[in-house]
C-alpha cells in the first residue's frame, strides 16, 4: 500500500494546473511548453529527435514548432553537417517564459508551506532532499530496483 497516497504527485499536479492557467495568459499551452523545455535542454535538437523524446507524431511537432517560431519562442537554423536538416534553438523569449513558470511554482510552494512551522519546513526539506537524491541516483543507473519491483508485481497480478 502506498503510504504517501501519492500526495507529492497530487501537489505537483495542482502546481501544474496553476502554471498552465497562468501560462495560457502568455498564449502557451502545456504541450508547447514541453516542446520549448526539450529545445532549451538540447539546443540544436531536430524535430525528429523531439518526436522521439516527447512521443509525438511528426505533424504535431511540425505544427507546434511553426506556432512557437511565429510566437518568437524558437528559431531554426540549417544543420551545417546536413544542409536539409534544421536545428532548433530557444530564444530569449523562451528563457523569459521559463523564468515565469519558475516564479509561478515558487509563489505556489511558498504559499503552501506557510502552514508549516519553521521546524516542520526544515524537516520536510531535509526529507524531500533525501528522497530526491535517492530517485535521481536510481534514474542514473536505469531504475533497476524499481523495475525489479514492477516485474514482481506483474507476477502477482
Amino acid at each position: 500500500m502506498d503510504q504517501t497516497r501519492r500526495q507529492i504527485t497530487k501537489i505537483a499536479r495542482e502546481a501544474g494546473k496553476l502554471t498552465v492557467r497562468m501560462m495560457k495568459e502568455t498564449g502557451i499551452g502545456s504541450g508547447e511548453f514541453d516542446l520549448i523545455h526539450a529545445v532549451r535542454h538540447s539546443p540544436g535538437i531536430s524535430q525528429s529527435e523531439i518526436c522521439q523524446q516527447l512521443n509525438m507524431d511528426k505533424g504535431a511537432v511540425a505544427r507546434r514548432v511553426a506556432s512557437l517560431e511565429a510566437k518568437g519562442y524558437l528559431t531554426r537554423r540549417k544543420n551545417p553537417e546536413d544542409g536539409r536538416g534544421q536545428m532548433l534553438y530557444a530564444t530569449e523569449a523562451a528563457e523569459e517564459l521559463k523564468r515565469s513558470k519558475t516564479q509561478i511554482e515558487t509563489v505556489f510552494y511558498e504559499w503552501l508551506l506557510e502552514e508549516l512551522t519553521e521546524e516542520e519546513r526544515q524537516t520536510f526539506n531535509l526529507l524531500l532532499h533525501r528522497l530526491y537524491a535517492r530517485s535521481k541516483q536510481e534514474r542514473r543507473v536505469g531504475f533497476p530496483h524499481v523495475i525489479a519491483r514492477l516485474k514482481e508485481t506483474e507476477g502477482d497480478a
